[in-house]
């Protein structure tokens, strides 16, 4: 039996968070260590882990890979949820990329000043209504199927209820106005892989809070404010 993948990273969401979240839907077990000091951090620096110095880094099947983006891919290729050929591929990465971006908004949250976090909430809320979810919404209708891509469970579901579930974090009747991603959220949460991830107890991270911040801005020695969108 091959080695469980294991994750390098903070205790806390952050990039590693949708990591965690597709090796779940695939049913994959993993282990995980916590960067706790910079000493440990610059451990993987100097034994040459980390090829651009930066984390998530994950180990699996023989390597050792960093960049989100591929980690996912390759996560996403191995345990068929990267759709059945280059067209549905060619869509699970634009509608994966779309939600990276509305993502992206909310990743930075917990580093702002109070005064920019109530900015960047309101942002949130009103890119994902305006710009982001008005898109998934349509697809679902127009093509009146379970999911996002050729009525198969891929990645690109995984990462949606991902991002729907973090903007609800900032406003909690977000999706209001969106009866086909309702029931998308109840659709896919129900999946027995997703739903074990969803309960109490599992390697899901709650919304980051100050203990985390203060190891990130430790660690990786961030000594400047982050900025609002």
């Amino acid at each position: 039996m091959s080695a469980k993948p294991k994750l390098y990273y903070f205790d806390g969401r952050g990039k590693m968070e949708s990591i965690r979240w597709l090796l779940a839907a695939a049913g994959v077990e993993f282990e995980e260590e916590f960067l706790e000091t910079r000493d440990q951090y610059e451990k993987l620096l100097q034994g040459g882990s980390l090829l651009f110095q930066q984390v998530p880094m994950v180990e699996m099947d023989g390597m050792r890979m960093v960049q989100t983006r591929a980690i996912l891919s390759y996560i996403a290729a191995k345990y068929n949820l990267y759709g059945k050929d280059l067209k549905e591929r060619a869509l699970i990465d634009m509608y994966v990329g779309g939600t990276d971006d509305l993502m992206g908004f909310i990743l930075m949250f917990p580093f702002l000043s109070a005064e920019d976090k109530e900015k960047q909430r309101a942002l949130i809320v009103e890119k994902a209504t305006s710009r982001y979810f008005p898109v998934y919404e349509k697809v679902l209708k127009d093509h009146g199927q379970d999911f996002l891509v050729g009525n198969n469970f891929s990645w690109a579901d995984v990462h949606l209820l991902e991002a729907i579930l973090m903007v609800e974090e900032k406003k909690s009747d977000v999706l209001s106005g969106f009866p086909q991603l309702q029931a998308f959220k109840a659709r896919i949460s129900s999946i027995p892989a997703i739903k074990k991830f969803l309960e109490p107890g599992s390697q899901r991270k709650p919304v980051p809070d100050d203990k985390y911040v203060e190891t990130v801005r430790r660690v990786l020695r961030m000594y400047y404010d982050i900025k609002a969108n």
